[in-house]
Order: C-alpha cells, then sequence, then structure tokens
C-alpha cells in the first residue's frame, strides 16, 4: 500500500468526538451484508479475549476514520483482511439505526471478526442515553460500553467523583445483561488534580467491574508508568489501546517505535491486568495514509509479538 505525503489531518481525538455523528447511513453504503465475541459462560458471558491461549489483537477504528467516514463496510473489510481479530467502533455508531446495526453484525459474522467494545460520549452514562448504547452494542455483539472520556474540562477531584459515579450507574445497568463499561484514559488524568491523579480518583471510586482501559501513548506522554498502573490495578485492565508515542514524532510514530516499554507492558497485562484483547490505535497522520499505518502498525505488532 503506497503512502503519498499529504497535509496531516490536525483534528484531535478528543476534538474528533467532541463532533460525533459522522458516520451516518451513507458510510453503509459499500454494503455487504458477525461471530459470538470471544466469550466463556464459565465467565457469565463476559468476553474470555484468549484464543487458544493467545490474546487477540484488535484494531480501534479512530485509527482509520476518514476511510471509516466514507465507506464503514470496506474499511471493516480492509482491516479485516489485514488481519485483525477485533474491531472497536467510536461514537459516530451511536447514530445507527437498528438495521445498520443489524448489518454490521452480518459483516463481522461473515468476516470471523468480534466488536467486543465500543467507545461513547459521556453523555451516553445517563438514564436518557444508556439503553440505546445498550441496544445497538448487543446487536453488534459488544459486551463492553467505554466512556472515551470525561466530556469536557473536569476541574476538581469532586467532579472526577462525579464521573465515577456515572460510570458505576453504568455498571449496574448492564450487569444484569452480562455486559461491562469502562473508561479510556487521556494525558489528562494522570496529572495530579488536588493531590490526586484522576486515574486514581476513578479507580478507588468505581466498582471493579469498571474496566480501566489503559491508552498506553497518552499513559506515556504525561511521564506515568504504564506498568506499575497495571500491576496496581489486577484483573481491571481488560483491554489496552496500543498507542504509541515518542518525543520526537508525538502520536505519528508507529506501533512499536516509540517509547512505550512495551515487553513490560504485556507481561503486566497478561501476568496481573486481565487483559482479554489488545486495540492498536494510531491517531495522527495525513489521512489518505490511515489504512497503510494501520497495515504497518500491525506488521509492526507481528514483528515483536509472533
Amino acid at each position: 500500500m503506497s503512502l503519498k505525503p499529504t497535509a496531516p489531518n490536525p483534528l484531535s481525538r478528543r476534538a474528533f468526538l467532541a463532533i460525533g455523528a459522522a458516520a451516518g447511513s451513507a458510510a453503509f453504503a459499500g454494503g455487504s451484508t458477525f461471530a459470538s465475541p470471544f466469550s466463556d459462560s464459565s465467565q457469565g458471558g463476559k468476553p474470555a479475549g484468549k484464543k487458544g491461549g493467545k490474546v487477540p489483537v484488535g484494531i480501534e477504528l479512530y485509527t482509520v476514520r476518514d476511510a471509516l467516514k466514507a465507506d464503514l463496510m470496506g474499511t471493516v473489510r480492509g482491516v479485516a483482511k489485514m488481519g485483525y481479530e477485533v474491531v472497536e467502533f467510536y461514537s459516530p455508531y451511536y447514530d445507527w439505526t437498528p438495521q445498520q446495526a443489524s448489518e454490521v453484525k452480518k459483516l463481522l459474522d461473515d468476516l470471523g471478526v468480534k466488536a467486543l467494545s465500543t467507545h461513547n460520549n459521556a453523555s451516553v452514562f445517563t438514564p436518557e442515553g444508556i439503553q440505546k448504547a445498550i441496544d445497538l452494542n448487543q446487536a453488534i455483539g459488544s459486551k463492553c460500553i467505554v466512556m472515551a472520556s470525561a466530556g469536557g474540562k473536569v476541574a476538581d477531584a469532586a467532579g472526577w467523583k462525579a464521573v465515577a459515579d456515572k460510570l458505576n450507574f453504568g455498571a449496574e445497568k448492564l450487569a444484569p445483561l452480562g455486559m461491562t463499561v469502562g473508561f479510556h484514559n487521556h494525558a489528562a488524568e494522570w496529572h495530579p488534580v488536588e493531590g490526586q491523579r484522576p486515574m486514581d480518583i476513578l479507580a478507588k471510586n468505581t466498582k471493579k467491574e469498571v474496566t480501566l482501559q489503559l491508552d498506553l501513548g497518552t499513559c506515556v506522554e504525561a511521564g506515568a508508568d504504564p506498568v506499575a498502573w497495571i500491576n496496581a490495578n489486577p484483573g481491571r485492565i481488560r483491554s489496552l489501546h496500543c498507542k504509541e508515542w515518542s518525543k520526537e514524532k508525538g502520536y505519528a510514530v508507529l506501533f512499536g517505535e516509540g517509547q512505550v516499554p512495551w515487553a513490560g507492558v504485556f507481561k503486566a497485562a497478561e501476568s496481573v491486568g486481565g487483559v482479554e484483547f489488545y486495540l492498536v490505535e494510531q491517531e495522527e497522520g495525513p489521512s489518505d495514509q490511515q489504512m497503510a499505518r494501520a497495515e504497518q502498525c500491525l506488521a509492526n505488532w507481528k514483528k515483536m509479538r509472533g
């Protein structure tokens, strides 16, 4: 796949999540017509994640957001062909109709790819917003509804405890359905507020069922130790965003070519963290190179992990 230079896309992931509803009906025009998730009845229907003892690798589809917006079905086929086993849809999925969700499920079934989680705006974790997310996630086989960010600036410890309350609300609502909720960190959650890191506030004030989805790149950029974090939260790091970061290239660096201590991360995630699946994410670079970067990230993954 060729890499032709163009101007980089300046839109950050947090900003893009705020924009929301970009991948509507038109993206389904590539039309085609999902197997049950990696699950284990001994775990109450929760994703077991491992296939033959190996933790599957997937992709956060924000990585290929422009391709996804133009042709959702074709893009999912494309990442499946690369070898990704899992996909994570992000906030625009919330605007799907039930019929669109059914079409996505059928496509995933046909491809043998799983959708084990989704990323969602904080407004979903309210009495008004949660049911639609439940319905759509159930339709595509997803078992975990992740809060992609806290939604706006949270100024103090009390504000972060309010975010924890939203997550606990979601956890209580989803538990009878065999589903879970999660929280995805950005760099801000590692910087102390009133003497406490927001991530520590969230971990302390949320139910153990709430997944602490670790974004590695933002953690490392903030100067936090991802291995120490995993070891401090056994069983709660059920999925990780395998995003790279370096001082020289920031988030434009490809997986495996930056400063994340991957060997220690994988060891801790699999021995302590309870990881069920990994999600590659690469968020910066020219929009017409997104699919090529996704493919190269997976090639780097295979060189590292086999």
